[in-house]
């Protein structure tokens, strides 16, 4: 260990004698299992105390914020959908939302209420991996095997919307490429009445085991006051007790139109993590239902000739549907000029979209704000003090997903 890092370490203890032994260095990850992808820490030991953390950030390199600014508008929800890979089709849905936002489109409701049922269903998908992997964390294998059935299912879905099912490509600017087809509201419906029950016995595994509840109440604690000066949003700030939510403070895609609470916590540690993810499943399932039972009619797509591929059968037979055909599939659509932000609620908080347009064929620039580059960076203070198994479950429960933090 260098000199000056010792000093630092012993400067926040009143004498060395604080320290029980010698001191030592645990590099946890970049491929430990234990991280959940390729994080690394670097933890100065006491024992079994974290004395001091410093993490690396990036371990990806993908740049899809510079790839970005070479691609076409209606190419990037290809790198979207590649971030938090978990809840891919919110982050699709949440581009093509900015670039409508900059061209002033008009999206039919049927749209809107599509959208809300295929984010909805992100969000399931994206809570079940974090809590059960939390559960796996704490010794708990059982619940993982179950709710990865219910994922599986929620994929079955998207398959039957875009083909797709981790990375899905979802959606298109102004809409989708299809409507819902018979298939997909048969698995929907059945979805909708079969899994509460498959996900009460989850709950009933978890949340009132006293061995989980001893290992995650009170890990990785951090107050809203913290939580907020680092600029936490999502599950994570909600657990520390500030109730935000994008859905509700900034309404799209017509969430006003549905009935449904934002869970908040107290304490900020990873049982109430794990809680608020917990019930907003259940929201979640609220919302999808009231979305399907209210779906309007009407077309599936905006008016958006200029980023809508047409019909193959028009392509073959019409010549204004080549040529829009020929435009799109080599970029020759030009956005307006303009800058624009737009957010939505995200599996792990508020996912936005800062686009500039210099009126071209490519965006001038274009940053994602990545939720969990934003609350990685509290790690290290979340976990000093603590052993390294609550810095594993603390991990798990900010769900940290590595496409997010180098994008």
């Amino acid at each position: 260990m260098k000199d000056n890092a010792l000093s630092n370490i012993l400067n926040q203890h009143e004498s060395k004698e604080q320290i029980d032994g010698q001191l030592y260095t645990l590099n946890l990850g970049p491929t430990h299992p234990a991280t959940h992808g390729i994080f690394q820490n670097i933890l100065t030991m006491d024992g079994e105390k974290i004395l001091h953390s410093e993490q690396t950030v990036g371990y990806i390199h993908r740049a899809f914020e510079k790839i970005a600014e070479r691609r076409y508008f209606t190419q990037i929800t290809t790198l979207t959908d590649r971030m938090n890979y978990c809840s891919a089709p919110i982050n699709n849905i949440g581009w093509q939302m900015t670039v409508e936002k900059l061209l002033g489109v008009e999206i039919p409701k049927r749209v809107q209420y599509m959208r809300v049922i295929m984010m909805e269903l992100a969000r399931i998908a994206d809570h079940l991996v974090c809590n059960s992997v939390i559960g796996v964390d704490t010794g708990a294998l059982t619940g993982f095997t179950w709710t990865f059935q219910d994922r599986e299912r929620i994929y079955d879905m998207y398959e039957q919307v875009c083909g797709g099912r981790l990375t899905t490509n979802m959606g298109r600017i102004g809409g989708f490429e299809r409507d819902f087809t018979p298939k997909f509201h048969e698995l929907l419906r059945t979805f909708l009445k079969e899994f509460p029950a498959r996900f009460q016995d989850f709950s009933n595994l978890l949340e009132r085991n006293r061995i989980f509840m001893d290992r995650t109440i009170g890990a990785g604690a951090i107050s809203a006051e913290r939580a907020l000066s680092y600029g936490f949003s999502g599950p994570n700030l909600r657990a520390a007790g500030v109730d935000y939510d994008v859905r509700v403070a900034t309404p799209y895609s017509s969430y006003e139109d549905f009935d449904f609470i934002i869970p908040v916590g107290t304490s900020g540690d990873t049982y109430d993590r794990f809680m608020v993810r917990q019930q907003e499943i259940w929201e979640s399932l609220k919302i999808i239902q009231q979305a399907l039972d209210n779906l309007p009619e009407g077309p599936f797509h905006a008016d958006v000739p200029e980023f809508y591929l047409p019909e193959k059968a028009d392509v073959y037979t019409k010549m204004e549907a080549l040529i829009y055909h020929f435009k799109i599939v080599m970029g020759e659509t030009q956005v307006p000029k303009g800058e624009v932000y737009h957010a939505v609620e995200g599996g792990n908080g508020e996912l936005g979209f800062y686009l500039v347009s210099d009126g071209g064929r490519t965006p001038y620039r274009l940053h994602f704000r990545r939720p969990c580059f934003i609350y990685y960076q509290a790690y290290p203070e979340m976990i000093t003090g603590s052993v390294i198994s609550d810095a594993v479950v603390t991990l798990s429960s900010l769900n940290v997903i590595a496409g997010e933090l180098d994008a």
